[in-house]
């Protein structure tokens, strides 16, 4: 294949993909009232306050697989990741309409990263994060396996987990997965970009539906499955980088949930709670009360993302000093914005304006 066609490849699959979204949102929309899929507010978590219906990640998911069927070549890893992401979504729907409980969903989702480990989806060797040590790579062995599950869990709970305003999983997925193209690009890795490109576009044909104020939520469908193909497509693409810095750069490129999910198990665990009961104390609901509308808590956790990404691009690409300078006046600019800002919050909205993605099961989705 020439570089013209490949580039066209790409272009072609984030425009099917963008349309493709864009286009079955609005029939999904009609199929989320007609199964019961409505998240009605029912507690301070949620901004909105009217019924919003969710299953909006239906569209996302079909846009992407078409996308992935068309224009990728699908080997025994992708295969693997295709049907876990087919286990994840359907318990997805089926927690949007009834509601399930958190130890199932756990049970499948473990059962799904399990389908894409058995197809070779694993992390095998890690560089060493260590520096200073003479030996460069990790090789995990017989560990592989459970380190692998457990990342691929976590990332998907941790999208899930911030969920929680128009438009914001989806948009920090969308930049999150740009990032991720940008890097496989840079790698050589030419179908695990072609595979974020559907990625991409899936999610930029629905967020215009899904911003505040949201007409249609993507639930846990959509949560769960995004978490899940970001984290097992860093497993394909990242973690098996020969270089020092594949041990960082899927880590900085989710920084947001990542910090996100571990900032609420410490801070439950701490109070002596359940670590996957639900709480008003996630990061975005931090920046509300602060007083943040929800379009400037969204923006700022879209702009900490992208400067993470631009920092893991700076590290795949010009290397591991460049990328400290960044990461570190990157550091010392947030800090002093991040002072200023919030010793000055902004007054919040109207009541009537506020709109989230919150999902209505009490607990936060594993």
């Amino acid at each position: 294949m020439t570089d013209y066609q490949y580039v066209l490849r790409l272009v072609l699959t984030l425009a099917v993909t963008v349309g493709i979204s864009f286009a079955a949102t609005p029939l999904v929309k009609i199929l989320a009232y007609k199964v019961g899929a409505i998240d009605v507010p029912k507690d301070n978590r949620r901004m909105h306050k009217v019924p919003i219906p969710r299953l909006g990640g239906l569209a996302i998911f079909l846009a992407f697989l078409l996308g992935v069927l068309l224009f990728a070549e699908i080997d025994r890893q992708m295969q693997g990741i295709l049907l876990g992401s087919v286990m994840i979504v359907v318990l997805g729907v089926m927690d949007d309409i009834m509601t399930l409980k958190a130890l199932p969903k756990f049970i499948v989702q473990i059962a799904a990263a399990g389908v894409a480990v058995y197809h070779g989806c694993a992390i095998e060797t890690v560089s060493n994060p260590n520096l200073f040590s003479a030996v460069p790579y990790i090789n995990l062995g017989v560990w592989s396996i459970p380190v692998t599950i457990i990342w691929i869990v976590a990332i998907t709970n941790a999208v899930n987990f911030i969920d929680g305003l128009d438009g914001l999983a989806c948009g920090v997925s969308a930049i999150s997965a740009g990032s991720l193209f940008v890097i496989a690009l840079l790698v050589s890795e030419g179908n695990v970009a072609i595979i974020l490109a559907a990625l991409l576009g899936a999610c930029l044909g629905f967020i215009p539906y899904n911003l505040n104020p949201a007409k249609i939520f993507m639930g846990d469908t959509g949560a769960t499955f995004l978490g899940y193909i970001l984290a097992t497509i860093s497993v394909q693409g990242l973690f098996k980088m020969y270089a020092i810095i594949s041990f960082a750069v899927p880590f900085l490129i989710l920084g947001v949930p990542i910090f996100d999910i571990c900032f609420a198990f410490l801070r439950r665990i701490a109070k002596g709670q359940n670590p996957m009961k639900a709480d008003r104390g996630h990061v975005h609901h931090r920046l509300i009360d602060m007083g943040f509308s929800q379009k400037q808590s969204v923006a700022i956790a879209y702009l900490i993302t992208a400067i993470l990404g631009l920092a893991a691009v700076v590290l795949t690409s010009s290397g591991e000093i460049k990328a400290m300078i960044l990461i570190g006046a990157i550091v010392v600019v947030g800090a002093i914005g991040f002072r200023f800002i919030f010793t000055h919050p902004l007054p919040k909205e109207a009541p009537g304006q506020e709109s989230s993605d919150e999902k209505n099961n009490e607990e936060d989705a594993t």
